[in-house]
């Protein structure tokens, strides 16, 4: 016999999700979210010195001054989406929540790209000649597997001649590498020690981990041949706070070539400014790399 059966069905309702860039400029930089465009950042530039002192002398009191530096919110990228009526009601509320989850991870990674590619605005290392790195140098160094733990002790030496020790121990320092040099860090650590090797064998480096005293994360929006290093929440970035993470939504918008659409405009941007304070600058790096 030749039965013609109808089998019951499941059906799911899930949000798409996209292949994402991994973000990390949350974790190494200054975050500020505000409504104001400026932000007015000021440090001591001329700091007093210890004099000798000369019992039953006179003293005189030292000069001090202060040097204020902005940073303007006015750099944007928006990301209007237009929805026809039909066909939103014939997908249902997760076209809705699969456009926000689009829009937030787009302009997240437009602001880890735009952080990234700062790069001129700060310190450059490079190759010391010998495999290692130096500050002030813009000479190539080569990531290799023989000297990717040079790499991060110098760039902890660096930051100590800098005397920006007792900064990097309370925020910590990072390394922002390319996925392949990643990979070279994770052969490295498994290959040495025994408890974080264990540790990196069984739970894995997804996220990226801390090693050497330093927090190593991987991004695929680096500028070409530069890395990004130093002391965490040393630059700064603000963000105009009323906009961000916010999707806007109206209906019958107005079409290009004039008359009005049938259906809904789903609308979100973000609005950032960068900084990275003079006095600061010897604790960011731009890694050059081959």
């Amino acid at each position: 016999m030749a039965n013609t059966i109808i089998y019951t069905q499941d059906y799911e309702t899930t949000l798409q999700h996209r292949l994402a860039h991994p973000q990390n400029w949350k974790d190494v930089c200054q975050v500020t979210p505000t409504d104001t465009r400026t932000i007015n950042s000021g440090y001591m530039s001329t700091v007093p010195s210890a004099q000798t002192v000369t019992r039953g002398t006179v003293f005189n009191p030292q000069d001090v001054a202060f040097t204020a530096e902005t940073l303007t919110i006015s750099t944007g990228r928006d990301m209007p989406i237009f929805v026809d009526f039909a066909d939103m009601a014939q997908t249902g509320y997760n076209t809705q929540m699969e456009i926000a989850e689009v829009q937030a991870d787009l302009l997240n990674e437009f602001i880890e790209t735009n952080t990234l590619a700062q790069h001129a605005s700060w310190t450059d290392v490079g190759s010391d000649g010998a495999g290692g790195v130096a500050s002030g140098v813009t000479t190539q160094v080569t990531v290799s597997a023989s000297n990717i733990d040079d790499i991060i002790r110098g760039i902890k030496r660096i930051i100590r001649v800098a005397n920006g020790n007792t900064r990097m121990r309370t925020y910590g320092a990072y390394i922002v590498w390319r996925p392949a040099d990643f990979e070279l860090l994770e052969a490295f650590v498994q290959a040495n020690g025994f408890n974080l090797a264990d540790k990196a064998l069984g739970d894995g480096t997804v996220e990226g981990f801390r090693y050497m005293g330093v927090d190593h994360y991987w991004s695929n929006d680096l500028t070409a041949n530069h890395l990004m290093a130093g002391v965490k929440k040393t630059h700064r970035i603000g963000i105009l706070r009323s906009l961000y993470g916010k999707m806007m939504t109206q209906d019958f918008p107005a079409g290009s070539s004039g008359g009005i659409l049938s259906g809904t405009l789903f609308y979100s941007r973000v609005d950032i400014g960068h900084l990275v304070p003079t006095t600061f600058k010897p604790l960011v790096y731009d890694v050059n790399v081959a």
